[in-house]
């Protein structure tokens, strides 16, 4: 930011530039911009299509007589789309990974949940046979209650001879 306020810019090959200078070197830039443009329009035109396309642009700039720029120019295109494929590969191999996250965590939930329903469903069936174990002692309690014998001795004190009363 700071070159640019300044009045006189230095480029790369160590030249001064005033500002003017800057502002007419992007002028004549815009201004070439828009001539290419307008000559790959009338490429694509010839060729019966609405839409410019890189041959068109590299015909317009031979037809423009700047057959110095499309080595460069196709060198600087190759690099572009090399680019834009290994963004697309990056992008798809991260929506692969998280697709591959994603089924993996639905799987631990639906093993998770059927883990939970099972451990519940045997706590259920050990809570039951608990309670079937402890009705089955109570009744077992209860008859072993009723096979007691009542021993009742006779006034004279003898235990010789026990009667039993139910």
């Amino acid at each position: 930011k700071q070159w640019y306020q300044r009045r006189v810019a230095i480029t790369a090959g160590g030249c001064m530039v005033s500002k003017e200078a800057r502002l007419a070197l992007s002028k004549a830039a815009s201004v070439f911009v828009l001539y290419a443009t307008s000559c790959a329009n009338t490429v694509a035109q010839k060729n019966k299509r609405k839409t410019l396309t890189a041959p068109d642009v590299f015909t317009a700039m031979e037809e423009m007589e700047f057959e110095t720029f499309l080595e460069p120019l196709k060198d600087s295109l190759e690099a572009y789309r090399s680019e834009q494929g290994q963004i697309k590969e990056r992008k798809a191999a991260k929506k692969k990974e998280k697709e591959e996250k994603d089924a993996a965590e639905k799987e631990l939930e639906k093993t998770t949940l059927e883990s939970s329903t099972l451990v519940s469903s045997e706590l259920e069936q050990a809570a039951n046979n608990t309670a079937e174990e402890e009705d089955t002692k109570d009744s077992e309690e209860t008859d072993k209650e009723e096979e007691v014998m009542i021993v009742d001795t006779p006034a004279s004190g003898t235990l010789d001879q026990p009667q039993v009363v139910e």
